[in-house]
């Protein structure tokens, strides 16, 4: 099963930034049969949506020719108790990028709000990739192309 934590991507700029949205739900599976009492987005999901928001833009400004394993994170703030319901808007920058590595940041508002926020994710990349079967999942995961 492969959980995506975004629902869009609506702006892609390639090599700069990428933008998507996110609507947190109730029926969201990652809170079932947890936190019984108060449901509470774990901040990890907040992570993992930054993180896969900011891989698709690494992976799409090379020209979908590698993959992008994240290997660094680093000065991560997350809003603790904030209860499904809410739309958020992801927000990601590659700051440099090479061959090797890309390294960039990211952030999470709801209701012009920073939520959560990474300033430094770096990903591997890796380069023994089937560049049209990245572009057709690409294409399927945010609708573009």
């Amino acid at each position: 099963m492969r959980f995506l934590y975004y629902d869009k991507i609506e702006n892609i700029e390639k090599g700069k930034s990428i933008t998507g949205v996110k609507t947190f739900t109730l029926s969201e599976e990652f809170l079932r049969g947890h936190f019984k009492k108060k449901a509470l987005v774990p901040g990890v999901i907040y992570i993992e949506a930054m993180a896969q928001l900011l891989g698709w833009l690494v992976i799409y400004s090379h020209d979908f020719n590698l993959s992008a394993v994240m290997s660094l994170v680093e000065d991560v703030t997350v809003s603790p108790l904030l209860r499904p319901g809410f739309k958020a808007e992801i927000h990601g920058e590659i700051i440099s990028t090479s061959r090797r590595d890309s390294l960039g940041r990211a952030w999470i508002t709801a209701d012009g709000e920073t939520i959560a926020a990474m300033d430094r994710i770096i990903y591997s990349h890796v380069h023994k990739v089937d560049p049209e079967a990245l572009r057709a999942l690409f294409s399927y995961y945010s609708g573009i192309i």
